[in-house]
């Protein structure tokens, strides 16, 4: 596709690389020239300096035979006028709007974006993304990621392998004799900040991150498998009342019957803007750094603790409190700077959240869609886990998994069939209408055909050989 993305800053410069390792045809338009410059110097693409918003610079992008336009500036205003001139001036296609202001996001104006009045086909809040993907995290306890595939019927679970961990270096192909009951697939690990893709000989190792494609009905019996027997926390402390912080209670409050929110907010007049808008959480105005206000949360009786301010070093500190006052806290922290993953282990934070890998794979799965259902990107996108419907004219119809003559940086993690989750032995054989969740290395080209949401054949995805 030829697609064309205004924005060089983190996200855009992502999403531009990987698209382009996909083979896709990619211009990334940017006011900033040293952004721009770096783009041209590092990536296969073509980088314009430039408004993005006037029609003279997206026709030097090429705006008349684009496929899509992905908007991620910085500005919601210049995203949507972005896509209004796309499609008004040059009929693009798809056109996705990057936009962070929660007054545009309200369901009642909704009607707003429509063809005739602001043609945006797909909108992506980085604040409700993360809020779900905190939600999803909170659902699994023990897991560091838990992504639905198969309209939640299929899980992707993140575990982290600790040094109790029942699985230590026992054999792949022994696993199926430990846990004959157990409807899961470890596709791979990632160790020393590289992905592996195990075989039936390979073990896994202590500190290995696994992904695991699971039987949803499984979750806590997989995870158990590793070891991790933590249960879901009901006492949440959230440090930060922003649109992160308040969407995540607000879909606590829904998900979680039992659950005991409470949230510190420093600023008074927000705390009491989101006081008025939470049925069940308890709002505390105050620094989430002070030991007193801390205390008044009762930190002792918190179960878990999300640091979700606008500030990093904020983040890591209340997560550095929280281990000094009361131990054995699940802690989480919002990090918008890569360089303090490196901070993780020896700060004892349990997980380190990054805004700008959750945009970048809500973008990417509705770059995917026509084609395949869904996609997740691990490792910065290095490789994704896929779900998709196996075409009737796929060369994969009929045949057993050990013949299918599949490439080597691919596996078959789940099936499902009807209303059936199967998790496929050498002997599966394929059918047509399957949905598949498989896992592809991303920087090479090969071809598998798969039925796109719209029941029609599909073009041919881009897959390894």
């Amino acid at each position: 596709m030829n697609i064309i993305i205004c924005g060089a800053g983190r996200v855009g410069f992502t999403i531009a690389k990987l698209l382009s390792e996909q083979n896709h045809s990619i211009t990334v338009i940017d006011q900033s020239s040293e952004d721009i410059q770096k783009i041209n110097d590092t990536l296969d693409v073509k980088g314009i300096v430039g408004k993005a918003t006037y029609p003279s610079i997206l026709e030097k992008a090429d705006g008349s035979n684009a496929d899509m336009i992905i908007a991620v500036t910085r500005n919601d205003e210049i995203n949507m006028l972005i896509c209004q001139i796309a499609y008004t001036v040059f009929k693009i296609s798809k056109k996705i709007a990057r936009i962070r202001s929660q007054d545009y996001l309200n369901p009642k104006f909704s009607k707003v974006y429509s063809k005739e009045n602001l043609p945006i086909d797909v909108i992506i809040s980085p604040e409700l993304e993360i809020a779900k993907s905190i939600q999803r995290k909170l659902e699994a306890p023990g897991a560091l990621d838990n992504i639905p595939f198969a309209d939640n019927k299929i899980r992707l679970l993140e575990i982290s392998v600790e040094k109790n961990c029942p699985l230590v270096k026992i054999k792949l192909k022994e696993l199926t004799k430990k846990f004959p009951k157990l409807e899961a697939h470890i596709l791979g690990v990632i160790r020393k900040d590289k992905f592996i893709i195990l075989k039936k000989n390979d073990v896994i190792q202590e500190n290995d991150k696994a992904y695991v494609v699971i039987n949803s009905s499984q979750m806590q019996q997989t995870l158990s498998a590793f070891g991790h027997n933590e249960k879901i926390s009901n006492k949440i402390l959230i440090i930060g009342g922003g649109n992160i912080g308040f969407n995540l209670a607000k879909n606590i409050e829904k998900s979680f019957e039992d659950a005991r929110i409470k949230i510190i907010e420093k600023d008074k007049t927000r705390a009491e803007i989101i006081a008025k808008e939470l049925n069940n959480s308890i709002i505390i105005n105050g620094d989430g750094l002070d030991e007193d206000v801390l205390n008044e949360a009762n930190l002792s009786e918190v179960e878990t603790v999300l640091a979700l301010t606008n500030d990093d070093e904020d983040n890591l500190m209340v997560s550095v409190l929280v281990e000094k006052f009361s131990k054995d806290k699940r802690t989480m922290a919002l990090i918008n700077k890569p360089n303090y993953s490196l901070l993780q282990s020896s700060l004892k934070i349990n997980d380190l959240i990054d805004p700008r890998m959750n945009t970048v794979s809500s973008i990417l799965k509705h770059v995917h869609k026509g084609s395949i259902e869904n996609a997740y990107s691990i490792l910065n996108g290095e490789y994704e886990v896929i779900e998709a419907e196996i075409i009737e004219t796929s060369d994969l119809v009929n045949k057993e998994l050990k013949n299918s003559n599949l490439p080597e940086e691919i596996r078959i993690g789940a099936i499902l069939r009807g209303e059936e989750i199967i998790i496929p032995r050498s002997n599966f054989i394929f059918q047509k209408k399957d949905i598949v969740v498989l896992l592809a290395k991303i920087n090479q080209s090969g071809k598998i055909m798969l039925l796109g949401s719209n029941g029609k054949l599909s073009e041919t995805i881009s897959l390894p050989k």
